[in-house]
């Protein structure tokens, strides 16, 4: 019998589970592919067609390995931005920037605050490096601001997690309040700011960019609105010294080269960045009007997706998502308690929100057992 080598305990201890299942998978274990890919707030629109023919162009390059420093994406995401080069770190998405946050700033043991069903990812890379998750319920389908903040003093927490706009839910804050969490923070906590969805909903959600606070990163991705989720690319805003000490651990040869200049690309399309937000609010003013039509309560969102109250508990709304998948279309739902009476669709392309038009009634008829 051969002997494997022992794992570190902290590794060892943690549950073999990930957090999502992808489409790829479901399909797999389906044995068919979803008609409807409206599950995981992509840009069904894709990329601008200028970064689609850039990137076609640079295809025959991709054997040279990438810069490793990301100079001209960091460049032209300072210049977007108003800030300096040396306030900007790339990374492989906002997920692996939060991989870097969990390292740099949780010790075993330490507690770390979010909000109770917020994003996973998140609360995956913090058990990964043994941190203690302290929850705080959403408050009216929003991210509780008072309620972490308690949190984060009552824990002395080292690090707070929160999004605006927010995923799963699709609501926001106004900047003032974020300023008014931000201003409040004790120095010590350090806040992640995940603005995934920043592009897509009101301006007056974003506040003005501060990169003299040495407590706050902030974090945006080519991923949904830009339509660039398959390259893995994301960034993140903050004092100097914080983005040094990003340098020090991140993956220096972790962003393609084929990434670097699509994002470069994406930024400069700009004319294309609205013409993808005024099609995702259309987008979600159809889903709104689904809902409405099958008896069911869109929420207000700020996000490329629509959250919809199935008016029923978490066990209903499941039926609801199950049946969708059995008609090939693809959707998540929130989890936890109070969030999980919902299903989370995206906005997608015409043909697949007919789909779900069309198979809603029927779904709905089946988890109520008619």
């Amino acid at each position: 019998m051969h002997q494997r080598p022992p794992l570190m305990p902290l590794i060892a201890a943690l549950p073999s589970t990930v957090p999502f299942v992808g489409p790829e998978a479901q399909e797999r274990e389906r044995g068919s592919a979803f008609r409807a890919r409206i599950g995981a707030n992509e840009s069904s629109f894709g990329p601008s067609p200028r970064v689609i023919a850039r990137m076609a162009e640079i295809a025959s390059d991709m054997w040279m390995y990438c810069d490793p420093d990301n100079f001209d994406l960091k460049v032209a995401v300072a210049a977007h931005h108003g800030v300096k080069a040396e306030n900007v770190v790339v990374g492989e998405g906002i997920d692996g920037l939060l991989s870097l946050v969990a390292r740099m700033y949780v010790a075993p043991g330490d507690a770390v605050v979010t909000s109770l069903g917020a994003y996973p990812t998140f609360n995956f890379h913090i058990a990964g490096v043994g941190g203690r998750l302290v929850t705080v319920a959403y408050e009216n389908d929003r991210e509780s601001l008072d309620g972490l903040l308690a949190a984060v003093r009552r824990d002395k927490a080292p690090l707070v997690y929160l999004s605006n706009p927010d995923n799963p839910m699709g609501s926001w804050w106004e900047a003032s309040e974020i300023i008014r969490f931000i201003e409040a923070l004790p120095q010590t906590t350090m806040l992640v700011l995940d603005e995934a969805y920043g592009e897509l909903g009101p301006a007056s959600a974003l506040p003005p960019i501060d990169i003299s606070r040495p407590n706050v990163i902030r974090m945006r991705t080519f991923s949904k609105a830009y339509g660039l989720a398959g390259i893995r690319c994301g960034y993140a805003i903050a004092e100097a010294q914080v983005i040094r000490d990003f340098e020090k651990i991140r993956n220096h040869y972790g962003v393609s080269r084929m990434a670097q200049i699509a994002g470069v690309e994406a930024l400069a399309d700009q004319h294309y960045l609205q013409s993808v937000v005024a099609r995702v609010a259309a987008g979600r003013r159809r889903i709104a009007g689904i809902a409405e039509a099958n008896g069911l309560k869109p929420l207000a969102s700020a996000t490329n997706f629509v959250t919809i109250d199935c008016c029923g508990d978490g066990a209903f709304a499941l039926k609801v998502l199950q049946a969708l998948l059995s008609r090939d279309v693809f959707i998540r739902k929130p989890m936890v308690p109070r969030l999980d009476r919902c299903i989370r669709v995206s906005v997608g392309l015409d043909h697949e929100l007919d789909i779900f038009a069309e198979e809603l009634p029927g779904a709905l008829a089946a988890a109520r057992g008619n």
